[in-house]
This record gives structure tokens, sequence and C-alpha cells, in this order.
């Protein structure tokens, strides 16, 4: 068969925006196999690999080899084949589709060279290092910005969740009367288990990745992923809940403290299974994450890490010079954490040195957010710095080098002096009749408080929408996700399953609108299998169980979807703002909120009507 010399559209997943954009135009011809290598129709046998062995190799080594490298054969061939088909057109894109998709798999290099020829050479920072935009954000009209404590300022090692999860276990054991041989077993965090965004499912203690429109679509029975019959079977024939029956299911797992809340529901569960203990699921999530609040109230966590900051800190070797950049710009900087004022004093002790609070135009701990942000009239409260404890007296106004806690958003407006408009008429009438106490306070529009946080419900989610604040988050999964996709192995998996969809719209188009025959319907099936197959690889090239945080298979997750609606900006640690001027103006991609319909060329990775009918332009050759 003559394979036309043809240009293939690559277009990729925009990293800063998870949309698709297009790349430029490529020769394909020369990654074309020279001998086609779809799975011949007929009976001639298959041709065997011989596997290479030492002499000295024991028989039954030998043997075990050869049967695993079949078995991986096997496998490889199920992801590669595609079927076949009567009807002449069908078949040929399905033959061609095959061709591309076995290239794809030998030409490792090309897929490398055709990456790093995609790079942007503008000396800009390294993507994981990049602020992205959901907002135009104009940083010079933003005059006061605010930062979270946890994950945020500072950013734990694996070893914290380890700390939580070992506590939460003692908790079991010893107050909630579980048994004693957890203990023993070698339960331990695993970094690997779980993401942050998820979901528990506290009737049937699942654990759940959801997508943006809500339905579940993988969920974890301990450690044992529950097929898709499963999932309908409990969700009457659906992968969702209705809206109130979810409110009362689910339980948000946001945070990144969440991971060990996770990993630990999930062993529970699995440790009754595999003993054959009755067990109600419903208690045991529970009693997870009774055990995991009582850890962060105790305090004891805290007072370990206090102690030993060098061993759960990662470090943070341009936290100065972020703030350093934004103080000599003009803008004002509030400290706004949960976490006690001695725990964020012994860790920013240790960041900054013994005078970290003169960076600081307000500190305030124990804040209670998202209560913080929804309560009304809930009075600050000072803080001993030599004690740690509360005073009595009343706060009329803040004072430099004091700390503060408990209190709301609207008495830190007060006490900060600030006089909150939007720009209409009905707010600059409401400003001129401000209380006594306001007179003189500078005028601040929502739009100019900027807050960073990591937990998207407890930081973020109601300072945008109660108030308006422009809002960034810190997830530091954008990094290592990024660095994860930009592998060949991920690339090629990628194109690979965008390869296989589009295929499946062309032969659907290339059928017609006519009622599907039996040969038809078996097709689609098959395809659909395999590109199911290429996302379960997609998802085992992350390194955890449930893929990508921004993803949940091939739709947007639920967590995605809230960063996008609720944050401004996102980046993968405060770090990244050391790249830019504290007057840099923020643009969002230009696909990030398109419909199918608008983005131009539709989502394709590789257009195959390219592949299978047109020439190369002499222009272009």
């Amino acid at each position: 068969m003559k394979v036309a010399t043809a240009f293939v559209v690559l277009a990729g997943t925009c990293r800063a925006c998870h949309s698709f954009v297009a790349l430029p135009l490529r020769s394909f011809s020369s990654l074309l196999p020279r001998t086609p290598r779809f799975v011949s129709t007929s009976d001639e046998a298959p041709t065997t690999t011989s596997i290479p062995h030492e002499e000295n190799q024991p028989t039954g080594a030998l043997t075990s080899v050869t049967t695993n490298a079949i078995e991986e054969e096997a496998k490889k061939e199920k992801m590669l084949s595609l079927p076949k088909h009567s009807h002449d057109g069908v078949n040929e894109i399905l033959i061609k589709t095959e061709e591309v998709l076995r290239a794809l798999q030998d030409h490792a290099d090309s897929v490398e060279e055709l990456e790093s020829s995609n790079a942007n050479p503008r000396a800009l920072p390294p993507q994981d290092e990049r602020i992205y935009a959901n907002a135009y954000v104009d940083m010079s009209k933003v005059d006061v910005v605010g930062f979270d404590y946890d994950y945020t300022l500072v950013t734990y090692t694996d070893e914290l969740l380890e700390l939580i999860y070992e506590m939460a276990l003692s908790k079991l054991v010893h107050d909630f009367q579980y048994p004693s041989e957890m203990l023993d077993v070698g339960l331990k965090f695993d970094p690997l288990f779980s993401i942050r965004g998820l979901a528990v499912d506290k009737e049937t203690g699942w654990i759940c990745h959801l997508s943006y429109t809500h339905k579940v679509s993988v969920a974890w029975e301990g450690r044992e992923k529950l097929p898709s019959s499963r999932i309908y079977q409990e969700y009457r024939g659906k992968r969702g809940m209705r809206p109130s029956e979810r409110k009362k299911r689910l339980k948000p797992l946001n945070d990144l403290f969440s991971m060990a809340e996770c990993c630990l529901i999930a062993d529970t569960i699995q440790f009754f299974k595999d003993r054959d203990i009755p067990f109600c699921p419903m208690n045991a999530a529970t009693d997870v994450l009774s055990a995991i609040r009582e850890t962060h109230i105790s305090g004891d966590f805290h007072r370990i890490v206090a102690e030993n900051p060098e061993q759960y800190f990662l470090p943070a070797p341009h936290i100065k010079q972020v703030l350093n950049n934004l103080k000599e710009a003009g803008k004002s900087l509030i400290f706004v954490s949960n976490s006690p004022f001695w725990y964020v004093d012994a860790g920013m002790r240790y960041f900054m040195g013994e005078n970290w609070m003169d960076s600081w135009d307000a500190v305030i701990t124990s804040a209670g957010k998202p209560r913080f942000y929804t309560d009304d009239a809930r009075p600050f409260r000072e803080v001993s710095r030599t004690t740690g404890r509360i005073k009595f007296k009343k706060v009329d106004q803040f004072e430099p080098g004091e700390v503060y806690t408990e209190g709301c958003l609207k008495e830190l407006i007060r006490l900060m002096k600030w006089g909150v408009v939007n720009g209409s008429n009905e707010d600059n009438t409401k400003s001129s009749q401000l209380s006594p106490e306001m007179a003189g306070a500078t005028t601040l529009s929502t739009s100019q408080v900027l807050y960073i946080g990591d937990s998207l419900f407890a930081d973020l989610v109601d300072a945008k929408r109660e108030f308006g604040w422009t809002t960034a988050a810190v997830a530091p999964e954008v990094g290592f996700e990024m660095h994860a996709e930009s592998t060949t192995s991920f690339v090629q998996t990628q194109r690979s399953i965008d390869l296989l969809v589009n295929a499946l719209r062309l032969v659907q188009e290339e059928l017609g609108p006519v009622v599907r025959t039996q040969e038809d319907n078996e097709m689609l099936d098959c395809m659909e299998k395999m590109v199911s197959r290429w996302r379960d690889k997609e998802t085992s090239l992350l390194g955890n169980s449930f893929g990508s945080i921004f993803r949940a298979r091939h739709q947007p997750s639920l967590f995605a979807h809230s960063l996008r609606r609720y944050c401004d900006l996102y980046m993968s640690t405060i770090s990244n703002l050391r790249h830019y001027s504290p007057q840099h103006r923020f643009y969002p991609e230009q696909g990030a909120r398109l419909l199918a319909h608008e983005i131009q060329g539709g989502t394709d990775c590789w257009d195959l009507e390219d592949v299978l009918g047109c020439t190369v332009p002499e222009d272009m050759a």
C-alpha cells in the first residue's frame, strides 16, 4: 500500500491552561515505517522475536523471562492493533491510523526533536517556574498582597504527611479501639497513592476522583480500583449523584494535608478486607476523618515540626527576595494563617530570622478560614509574642509588630482603614457615608487585594466569591506534572490517545448518518477500549493511582474547574514571583475558556485527514 507524503498538524495540551493549542506543521512522511505493520488478516503465523540470554542462565529463569516478554508484547499489540472493517473507506482510515500509531512508538527520537523544536527561545522562566493566568491581572494596581502560611510561604517534606498519618493511626487504635494489629503490620503513608482534589464517599469509604461535572471518574475501595460496573451499581446507573446527595455523602480532600487522610482511609478499609473483618465503611471513614482532625487540633505534630524544622521543611531560598520585592514596590503585606502563632513563629524565624515580622503590615494567626471571610462581627484578639497567650483587651487598631488572632475580614477592613469601593456610583456614595472611624481611609477596590494560598476552599473561594479579591493558588503539582508530561513516554502516549480519538471521529463520518451494524459497533467498542488502555498508561506515567490532579481521565477534574473559576493566577511555588516585576501584567491564555466549536481545528493532536489524502504543497516541501 502506498502512503501519501503528508503533513501532520500537531497540537498539544497547553501546560499553561490545560487546553489544546496548535503547533507548527511538520512533515511526517519520514516517520512512517517503510513496511506497514498493521495486523494481517491472513493466516500467516506471526513472527516471533528471540530473547537474548546468557548461556549459564537457569532454564526456569529463562522461561520466566520469555513468558514475561511474550505477555508484554501481547499487551503492547492490544494497544497498537486496530480492528478491521468491511467498509473500504473505514478500513483505509483504520490501516493508516495504525501505521501512524506504530510509527509514533518506533520513533521516540523524532518526538524528542519535535518537543525541542517547539521550545520557546525567549528568555522566559522555566515552565515549572512560571505564573499562569486564568484572568487578566495588573500587578501595578495591586496595593495589598496577603499570604497563607502552610504550603504557601513554607512547604513541607513528605515526612510531615508520614507523621500525621502515624499520629492519626495511633489515635484510631488507642482512642477509637481499632485492632492493635494495625500498628504492627507496617501501615505507612504512601506518597504515590493519593493526589490532592479527591473526595471520600462517607457511605462507602470510596476514594473518588471527580470530573468538573461532579461525575465519579475513578474510585478506589481500599487499595483496589473499582470497575465501572460497581460505580454504576452504587450510583443507580450513573457516575454521579444528585446535588443534595452529593453534599451529604462526599467530603472533599482539597488541601495537601488531606493526602495523609486519603491514604489512611484506604489503608484502613484494605486492612479489614484482607482479614475478612466485618466493618462499616461509613464508620471507618468517619473515624479516620475524626482522628486526622484531632491530630491537627491537638497541636502534637506542630510541636514536633517546630522543634525539627530542617527535617520537615523544604528549602525556601527565595522567600526574602519575593517579600522584599513587593515591599520595595510600595505594597502592603498581610499574613493570614489558620496555624497558631508559636508554630508559624518557629517556621518564619527558621527561614527569615528573628525580625521576620518587620516585613508585614498585619500578622493574623489562628484565623479560622474560611469562617474568617464569612463572619460579620468576630473581633480580633491580640496574642502575646512571648507567651503565645491571647490577651483580653479590645483591639481598636493594629499596632506594628503585634500579632492578632481570630477576627474577620470586615474587621480587618475597618482596622486597616480600607474603604472598600468598586468604582460604581452607588458604592462611591456609600463610601462618602462611612463611620467617623473610616474617615480619611484609603479607598481600596476589591481587585487591589491579592491573596495567595494553597487551599482552594479554605483560602481562596470565599475571598473571591464574597469579596472579589484577586486570588492566586499555590499548586506544586503544576511543576511535577509539567516535568512528567515533557517526557518522551508521556508525549507518545498523549499523541496516541489523540490519534485514536480522531480516528473514531473520522470512521463515523465515513460511515455516515445511518443505523450502525453489529460490525460497526464492535469496531467502535474495540477502539474505545484501546483508548482506555492508553489512558491507563498515561495515569501510570504520573506515578500515582489517580492520574493528573487537573484531569479526571479525559475531562477536566473538579479541582481544575475550581482552580479556573476561583483563582486568577496559579503557580507551583511563591518563589516563582521573583521572576516577575511587581508591576507585571498577566494575560490569560487565548484558549483557556473556549468551547469546542471555538477552537480552530478542534482538539485533534494528529489531523489524519492530512495523512489520508493531502500531499505536501510544493512551497513547503
